[in-house]
């Protein structure tokens, strides 16, 4: 069983242009075309069971068409979270939507949102959506779009943590995308979960691990971030990592399954 916990597609009439925008920006070429159906495909391809999409906001208008959007796709083999700006006025009215939508959690990008994550309005967002019981994504650490100037850095996550003790946290890029020095010296051990995504193939070995057990598998989400890194190669990556078969299960899909609160034949 592999639940991959970040992913992304977009919808059809505007895939196309997204993608090849987002190309550019990252300077790698996408692995799926960034439709459900690509999304579909390449899970199915590479040997994962559940994708998790995650769509990431730029402005409060983009309200209703990426909600709409997630909300169409809740079944089969990807599932989609919701999204919401940190600049809307009405936070707690579109966190209660999303919950209503049957939507399980939400994507935040503070680069792409041009905030810093330790923003008062972020704090109150996640605060609340802790409140409904959502799942909280969170883009951390380096992003291609602006290198210079991260948004998320492992210490304001730190501090998001300890002032608002969000239950249901995920830093993805395990913590904070090469930034793992200061992962390690200020989010592990606390309670939050981090994310693999396009962090198999970078990260040195000995820290990974390092960072998986002073953190603690059970904490740990198994991601790609497809189309940006290939879900086949990244399974085999964690595969044939040094961790313990017990340990690959709960990044795989044990810890999913429990945040998710699935329940029967999955998981």
């Amino acid at each position: 069983m592999v639940i991959d916990f970040h992913t992304h597609m977009f919808p059809d009439k505007i895939a196309d242009k997204t993608i090849t925008f987002l190309a550019e920006v990252c300077q790698m070429p996408p692995q799926t075309d960034g439709t459900y159906t690509g999304l579909s495909e390449s899970a199915k391809k590479g040997g994962v069971d559940l994708s998790i999409a995650l769509p990431a906001m730029t402005k409060p208008s983009q309200f209703d068409s990426v909600n709409t959007f997630a909300a169409a796709h809740q079944e089969g083999n990807v599932i989609s979270f919701g999204g919401i700006h940190p600049a809307t006025e009405h936070y707690r009215e579109e966190l209660r939507h999303i919950k209503e939508l049957g939507l399980k959690g939400i994507k935040l990008h503070p680069d792409y949102q041009d905030m810093y994550f330790n923003d008062i309005r972020y704090k109150r967002l996640v605060d609340y959506a802790t409140e409904l019981g959502l799942i909280i994504v969170v883009h951390a650490g380096l992003d291609p779009k602006c290198p210079d100037d991260v948004h998320c850095t492992p210490e304001m996550a730190a501090e998001v943590i300890d002032e608002v003790h969000p239950a249901n946290l995920v830093l993805a890029h395990l913590g904070g995308n090469e930034m793992w020095d200061d992962v390690e010296k200020y989010l592990v051990g606390k309670d939050v979960y981090l994310d693999t995504a396009v962090v198999l193939d970078v990260i040195k070995e000995d820290q990974f691990l390092r960072i998986v057990r002073n953190h603690g598998a059970d904490k740990i989400l198994f991601g790609t971030d497809v189309p940006w890194r290939d879900q086949g190669a990244f399974v085999h990556l964690l595969n044939d990592s040094k961790l313990t078969q017990e340990e690959k299960n709960k990044i795989f899909y044990k810890n999913a399954c429990k945040l998710l609160d699935f329940q029967g034949n999955m998981c």
